[in-house]
């Protein structure tokens, strides 16, 4: 009982249909395998429930419905997929690490020297509120202050139509340049749409994040949408595997499936270093578009002619870290991205990169990461 409008839901079911396809098959009844649930016409819940049970479960994977206690009584191996309450751990849920979300997306808007920040969210999900105060802490750490968009507390106000006025005029009392956390990606676009309300800027003004990595709605934004990228198909995996063994008989206590984020998707909407030092921004321009080359200090000493001393002085002052550092930070990511997204071999992504040999790249990934190649490859990738 996973929607599938929305692609958290269907990296779910992804997950636990490829579970069935290597262990079972499952048989899904088509009413709740092939509709969404969005579609559902009011009224007609009773009649859907009921048309379940007679049709006999033996196990189920949902969405926390409203009617997620009668199915909870039914006494049938069950996992929830928390979305709108916070998880009643006497069950067994499926949960994302929600302050793990708001720190990966305050780091992407740190290391592209950011120092204004803004979180927007839904006031009334527990979720968004746990991604923001992470958001909030991790920017404080780092000894700046975030502003926290607050929703018209009358309902009607927050209609679409009625609250892009609001956001419009917090986005316009912002400092610029702001890098911005949205609570997700449709909360994402929605500031994108007010950012152009407002007559601003993204990314130069207002470098926008979201959460998801929802290609549809992500590519849709104008412009294109950064997206923290969740590993959700993994947890549908994972919850069916729990599932499978209780529904074999196993006894085992509640158990809880945690989504954790496994990258940030860079898109035009945070494609930008804001930096206000000329030679820093030319710097990171030069090694960004250098990272598949094996490029050292001297490379951009050279581009740039300029000392060393006064770069790395630069450096350090505007972004905290040393040119070798930024060098070797963009590296990694360049390298986790393909690890995930490419089924290449780590000798052939060495290769790629410029590297005589694995075991390099290996030393080179493992004393940032603290994980290998291939360790971090089985953590984060589908396979």
């Amino acid at each position: 009982m996973i929607e599938s409008s929305r692609k958290y839901g269907r990296d779910l079911v992804r997950g636990i249909m490829r579970y069935s396809r290597m262990h079972g098959p499952w048989v899904f009844p088509w009413v709740f395998y092939r509709q969404d649930l969005f579609y559902v016409a009011r009224g007609s819940e009773r009649a859907e429930l009921e048309h379940l049970k007679k049709w006999g479960p033996q196990g189920i994977i949902s969405r926390d419905t409203r009617d997620i206690e009668e199915l909870a009584r039914w006494g049938i191996p069950l996992f929830v997929a928390v979305a709108m309450e916070p998880p009643s751990f006497k069950r067994n849920n499926i949960v994302t690490d929600n302050r793990a979300v708001g720190r990966m997306a305050a780091e992407h808007l740190l290391e592209r020297g950011f120092r204004n920040f803004g979180y927007c969210g839904f006031d009334d999900m527990y979720w968004s509120g746990q991604r923001g105060d992470s958001f909030i802490a991790r920017i404080a750490e780092a000894g700046f202050k975030t502003s926290l968009y607050r929703q018209p507390k009358s309902r009607a106000n927050r209609l679409w139509y009625k609250e892009e006025a609001a956001l419009a005029d917090w986005l316009r009392g912002l400092t610029k340049p702001v890098g911005i956390m949205a609570c997700n990606d449709d909360r994402g676009q929605h500031i994108i749409e007010a950012c152009a309300n407002a007559k601003l800027d993204v990314p130069y003004e207002v470098a926008i994040i979201g959460v998801d990595n929802d290609e549809q709605v992500c590519d849709m934004s104008n412009p294109p949408l950064s997206s923290v990228a969740m590993d959700v198909e993994k947890a549908g995996f994972r919850a069916s595997e729990l599932l499978n063994k209780m529904m074999m008989g196993k006894k085992m206590p509640p158990q809880t499936v945690i989504v954790q984020p496994n990258r940030v998707v860079t898109r035009q909407s945070t494609n930008i270093v804001a930096v206000e030092d000329k030679l820093v921004s030319q710097a990171l321009n030069f090694i960004h578009q250098n990272a598949k080359r094996l490029i050292q200090v001297d490379d951009v000493i050279k581009n740039l002619s300029v000392s060393r001393r006064n770069l790395h002085d630069k450096f350090m002052k505007t972004l905290g870290r040393s040119v070798y550092d930024e060098i070797k930070r963009v590296r990694i990511d360049l390298i986790s991205q393909m690890l995930i997204e490419t089924d290449l071999s780590v000798s052939d992504i060495a290769l790629s990169l410029g590297y005589d040999n694995t075991n390099h790249i290996a030393r080179y990934f493992k004393q940032k990461m603290g994980i290998s190649p291939v360790d971090y490859r089985k953590l984060h990738g589908h396979k």
